[in-house]
């Protein structure tokens, strides 16, 4: 009887039990299902942020694409105005060789109808018309020598038709050349229009949207900060040289940073002459946003000037550093001595190489859009010891 009590006892705490256990189960799986969902949507996060890439990496990828079209462009219009030049080249041959053939043409036509009254009436009384032995031999070689110009007036002629069937043949062919290279330069045209396109959309997004803007803005300042890291590592390189047969650029050493500020450049502050002609658009030192407001730190300045006005270095140096650094774009440094650097960005082209020594008034690159926001213009930085000063005050007015 107790027995039977205590199972009915257990029974509905075990019921109960099974049911708890299959509600955890029930449970357990949502929660399952739940984490499921979270690191799906923390998955998305991620695409979403690799997705969306800093607005210098999409601005620099543009660029490198336009660079690389507007090169192969180029190739192409060198190409098409070489193959254009041998394709009138060919023409004007043609028509002399069709002016030359036309002339031996009628004098052939003349030569024909000689030889064929002559083999109508057959050469033995042209001979025998002659009054003694002589005569006859003279009008026998006459009549040989008359034969042999005629042989070569027919592979005269059939040598200038050949040449002439040859240049027509050469000239269709360079003609569809023209047309593929046409084609071809046309389509990177447009490719180029597209890229432009993208760079003016996100330019616009920079101007239009604060929170773009601000993202640039915080990009912007990051890229200065690594800039001077860059000036600090290079200052140290420069001071350094690393050893070994096997350095292919070496950087003359600077000298040591003690030296007195009156020395070479120092000397020269309020008398450098301008990197390149053209307006200020951005001065040197704290700036504010007209629209929004942002306040950024300018270690440098812009000079307005068309694309593809030459630039020059403003004071004898050593090229420190050439290339591309996101956001400045394709950037020269040089080490003119006495702890001074001088840095140009936007160019469009890079015409010095590291570790070449450079005289003042020395073109070395030509003036672009590069990493620029607002179109060409020459970004212009002096540093001394590493650290930017205001260029103005050293460039003479």
């Amino acid at each position: 009887m107790a027995v039977w009590v205590m199972w009915l006892l257990l029974v509905p705490a075990l019921d109960a039990l099974a049911q708890r256990t299959s509600d955890l189960r029930v449970q357990e799986k949502a929660l399952g299902k739940v984490r499921g969902q979270i690191s799906e949507e923390r998955g998305r996060v991620r695409e979403a942020k690799e997705r969306e890439a800093s607005l210098l990496s999409e601005l620099e990828g543009i660029e490198r694409r336009l660079t690389a079209k507007r090169s192969e462009w180029k190739k192409l219009d060198e190409a098409l105005r070489r193959t254009s030049a041998e394709v009138r080249r060919l023409e004007e041959e043609l028509e002399r060789l069709e002016q030359k053939t036309s002339g031996r043409q009628e004098l052939l036509a003349r030569r024909l109808r000689t030889l064929y009254k002559l083999r109508s009436e057959g050469a033995i009384p042209v001979l025998l018309a002659g009054a003694d032995l002589h005569e006859m031999a003279v009008r026998a070689r006459t009549l040989a020598v008359v034969a042999s110009g005629d042989r070569r007036l027919l592979a005269t002629y059939a040598s200038v038709g050949r040449e002439l069937q040859d240049r027509h043949v050469s000239l269709e062919r360079e003609r569809a050349k023209v047309t593929t290279l046409r084609r071809q330069a046309e389509a990177e045209q447009r490719a180029i229009d597209q890229e432009g396109e993208r760079r003016r959309s996100l330019l616009a997004r920079v101007r239009e949207e604060r929170a773009t803007h601000e993202r640039m803005v915080e990009e912007l300042v990051k890229a200065s900060r690594r800039l001077e890291a860059l000036v600090q590592e290079l200052q140290r390189k420069a001071a350094k040289p690393p050893p070994g047969p096997r350095q292919t650029v070496r950087l003359r050493p600077a000298p040591e940073p003690s030296a007195a500020p009156g020395e070479g450049f120092g000397a020269l502050r309020g008398m450098l002459p301008w990197p390149t002609d053209g307006k200020v658009v951005s001065a040197y030192g704290p700036q504010v946003h007209p629209r929004f407001g942002t306040r950024t730190f300018r270690n440098g300045i812009d000079i307005e000037a068309p694309e593809g006005t030459q630039f020059k270095a403003v004071y004898p140096g050593t090229v420190l550093y050439t290339g591309w650094f996101k956001g400045y774009g394709n950037m020269i440094i040089l080490d003119h001595g006495h702890g001074y650097y001088t840095l140009y960005a936007h160019a469009a082209e890079i015409r010095v190489r590291e570790g070449e020594a450079v005289g003042q008034g020395q073109v070395i690159g030509r003036v672009g859009e590069t990493g620029s926001l607002a179109g060409p213009r020459l970004y212009f930085e002096v540093r001394s010891q590493g650290r930017p000063e205001d260029p103005q005050r050293w460039l003479h007015n």
